[in-house]
């Protein structure tokens, strides 16, 4: 009893630990002391084959990958668009206005919590209940993943793998995701979309830095506003892309929660555009005495960023940022986007979310973040 209670709490120890650098904030506490997996039973020997992460870890796989858990929303939105018929749960569940995107007969799915970040607990029990093939974390590594995962799947008896993705190697992490799983056709298309949107919104920057024309912007979020996403957060990937983030800071916080700054240093970097959190302030800033001293609230330049089933702009900070990229596009530069933003939209709703996206939807989507048409 007193080594199972030792080995319990060596597995605790290694949940706490994961991810202390690959994912956005504090690891997650687990929600019970579970014990490893379960040995195979005797038998013939179940097919593998091997699948080397972007860790360089060579994993044993099953041949066939028939179920899988993620290790939170991140990897849940790289994935769902991928494969959900082989969820065994949901990092998280969705709000009534997000699940309208998902197709039903995945909402009954059960809860298993994320591995890393503040909003939850991965719970331990359930997943090795779920019983999945392979847990997938997908993003950005830090620190000692490597270690950790190689703990961890020796510990519970469930590979771990890690793929890397930002918004730059999208279209490459969809091909190993489909090398992964065995989803290769869908990770194509998916692949390419993301290869070709990505390299349209490179031609369309090129052309706005040439002509000097690169505005000046921050994304500001929290429940004053006075959070910010700053150069050099995971998070800002888009945000650097498509303007000049003007919070540039000594040291930056690697969580989604940002950096938090006072309105004198707004004043002072005063951005062109402000783009808010879907969550922030939004609505109340118009008519705010200390905002209105920004030049974007007094020339009404500031906007709210969609969402819907997730932020297209920074959290997670996952695949659903194309949505941000070719919004921020749009806003930002209208006469260099030679795009329809609203087709572009419904394209990926329709590849990613397999949801028919209506005028109705789109004009939901996106009130408050779009200039009001005259």
């Amino acid at each position: 009893m007193k080594k199972r209670f030792t080995a319990l709490l060596c597995l605790l120890a290694l949940i706490c630990t994961l991810f202390s650098g690959c994912g956005q904030g504090a690891p997650a506490e687990s929600t019970a002391p579970v014990a490893s997996a379960a040995a195979p039973e005797s038998g013939a020997p179940a097919e593998t084959r091997e699948f080397t992460d972007s860790c360089g870890r060579t994993v044993a796989l099953p041949a066939e990958i028939k179920k899988i858990a993620v290790s939170g929303p991140l990897t849940q939105v790289y994935l769902f668009p991928l494969c959900p018929e082989l969820f065994a749960g949901f990092s998280s569940s969705f709000s009534e206005d997000a699940a309208k995107y998902i197709p039903e007969e995945y909402l009954s799915l059960p809860e298993l919590g994320q591995l890393y970040g503040g909003k939850g607990t991965m719970d331990l029990e359930a997943l090795l209940a779920a019983a999945p093939d392979v847990v997938i974390d997908v993003g950005e590594a830090k620190g000692s993943i490597a270690e950790d995962l190689d703990a961890l799947t020796e510990q519970t008896g469930i590979p771990f793998v890690h793929v890397d993705a930002t918004v730059a190697t999208a279209p490459e992490a969809y091909l190993r995701l489909g090398e992964l799983t065995g989803k290769t056709e869908k990770a194509q298309a998916l692949s390419d979309w993301c290869r070709e949107n990505y390299a349209m919104i490179e031609g369309m920057m090129a052309k706005v830095d040439a002509d000097g024309a690169r505005k000046n912007i921050v994304y500001c979020l929290g429940d004053k506003g006075l959070n910010v996403l700053a150069q050099g957060s995971f998070h800002a990937e888009t945000l650097n892309m498509l303007g000049n983030n003007v919070a540039e800071l000594t040291e930056v916080v690697s969580s989604g929660l940002g950096n938090e700054v006072d309105a004198e240093q707004l004043i002072l970097w005063n951005p062109d555009v402000i783009i808010f959190a879907p969550d922030s302030v939004y609505d109340s800033v118009g008519t705010d005495p200390v905002w209105q001293q920004l030049d974007a609230v007094k020339s009404g330049q500031f906007y709210k960023t969609p969402v819907g089933p997730y932020g297209w702009l920074a959290s997670p900070p996952s695949v659903q940022r194309y949505l941000g990229m070719l919004w921020l596009g749009a806003l930002l530069y209208p006469d260099y986007a030679e795009y329809d933003l609203q087709e572009k939209v419904t394209e990926y709703y329709g590849l990613f979310y397999g949801y028919e996206l209506t005028d109705a939807d789109y004009a939901a989507l996106t009130a408050n973040s779009l200039p009001a048409e005259k």
